[in-house]
């Protein structure tokens, strides 16, 4: 428990000392420090996006559970 409590207090400490804080868009390590540019950049996803990210992947499945429903009738005949 105390090593626990230790790390995350050197992890928040760390983070404050090199200046990142919440509001930073790049991926932080295990031991508080940015990881370099990977090439990739994290950023917030709005609402709409989301929903509409949702809303595929809603569609996605129907349509797979419809395609699986479809095999189970024609293995039936």
């Amino acid at each position: 428990m105390k090593i626990t409590t230790l790390a995350l207090t050197a992890s928040v400490l760390g983070s404050l000392a090199l200046g990142t804080g919440a509001a930073s868009a790049a991926p932080m390590g295990p031991n508080g420090l940015q990881a370099g540019p990977a090439g990739i950049t994290q950023v917030r996803m709005t609402h709409s996006e989301r929903m509409m990210m949702k809303k595929r992947m809603m569609h996605k499945k129907m349509m797979k559970r419809r395609m699986m429903k479809r095999k189970m009738m024609m293995n039936r005949m």
